[in-house]
């Protein structure tokens, strides 16, 4: 009672959706890849679990979807955005939402562990962050929504020509992979796409379940942890340019196939604690004006620039990580680095916006 909805295969949602295989499973919901029996499609349906706050849950995400697809008829840059198909609710035991949305490929977590030692192509990486940014600045400007949960796992690939979907693993073979191995030689890393048919693809920010408007915040703590922008780690009001701090460390880590931060909780520390830790390592002293403006300030700090529980630290740039640690040349690294620290700031009115992001020369 309260959980997920029992679904089997072959059943059929709303006397139209058969269900083919489950894509992936969440603490809010199931995935299934569903055959649409009227249009033979596939798509994707989202059964949200049945408690009431779920239920409640479902409607936001409903009304953000909603918005979406009403400005994407005047603004293109809304098809970096998953679409809404459709919406309803099948009464199972205790009423089930469902949310039915179309069915893309794989995620770009996917994808990289093809990658895994090297990162991605930068090419492929530029664009893929161009259509990214894109997509930021329309549900930021245009529907005044914070996605709140960027992350390799939420930004899906999708192909044009039926050639590339025929080098992508078969939507009901994938689903059960965690990385995305082609048939090739051997069946080993030879499997990695060749450079043209990998800038053939093109990218979608999906998952609203996390999202928010900019004037009505559902909850404190948004974005999965590596990806969490210092102002929410911090307890501060956040908004928009937490959607770009966790852009920034989804470029790095792109690019380089390595997390930006990855913090692991210690003996006498905390998880929080290494991820403030591992930023000021990175980014240098958090100023005191900023430090001590939040409302668990004191949780982390025992005075202006020192931590409470971490009093080591090993300073590292980031020139220096993509130098020495990923062997970038001085060429590679200075316009990424250009690119990347704007949208890493401490502050939020100051960190670049997807606008600025998109008119930077890397």
């Amino acid at each position: 009672a309260g959980g997920h909805h029992p679904t089997q295969e072959g059943e059929v949602f709303n006397m139209r959706y058969q269900a083919l295989r489950k894509l992936g499973c969440g603490a809010f919901a199931t995935v299934w890849l569903c055959q649409d029996t009227r249009r033979k499609k596939h798509v994707a349906v989202k059964v949200l679990k049945s408690r009431e706050g779920f239920a409640e849950a479902a409607q936001d995400e409903v009304a953000l979807l909603r918005c979406v697809s009403s400005m994407k008829k005047t603004d293109r840059a809304g098809e970096n955005i998953v679409s809404l198909l459709d919406d309803f609710r099948m009464i199972g035991e205790n009423g089930f939402h469902i949310l039915l949305l179309r069915a893309l490929g794989p995620s770009l977590r996917c994808l990289m562990g093809n990658y895994a030692a090297q990162g991605l192509p930068l090419p492929f990486v530029k664009k893929s962050l161009q259509q990214v940014l894109a997509g930021l600045h329309f549900l930021h400007k245009r529907c005044r929504i914070i996605h709140a949960d960027i992350k390799p796992e939420n930004i899906l690939l999708y192909g044009h020509d039926k050639s590339l979907r025929r080098l992508l693993p078969d939507m009901l073979d994938s689903s059960q992979r965690t990385d995305l191995r082609l048939k090739g030689p051997g069946g080993d890393l030879g499997n990695q796409l060749e450079e043209s048919d990998l800038m053939s693809m093109e990218v979608k920010i999906a998952d609203l379940g996390s999202a928010c408007w900019t004037y009505k915040p559902f909850s404190k703590e948004i974005q999965t942890q590596p990806y969490r922008a210092l102002e929410v780690l911090l307890g501060l009001d956040y908004s928009t340019p937490a959607d770009i701090w966790s852009t920034g460390c989804l470029a790095f880590e792109m690019a380089t196939g390595e997390c930006l931060f990855d913090p692991q909780p210690g003996k006498y520390f905390s998880r929080d604690d290494d991820h403030v830790a591992r930023i000021i390592e990175l980014l240098g002293r958090i100023p005191p004006q900023i430090a001590f403006s939040w409302n668990k300030s004191t949780k982390f700090f025992s005075r202006p620039g020192a931590l409470l529980r971490i009093s080591r630290l090993s300073p590292r740039s980031l020139h220096s990580i993509l130098a020495d640690r990923h062997n970038w040349t001085k060429h590679e690294v200075t316009p990424f680095a250009a690119f990347l620290l704007p949208a890493l700031r401490y502050a939020p009115e100051r960190r670049a916006t997807a606008a600025q992001c998109l008119q930077h020369a890397w």
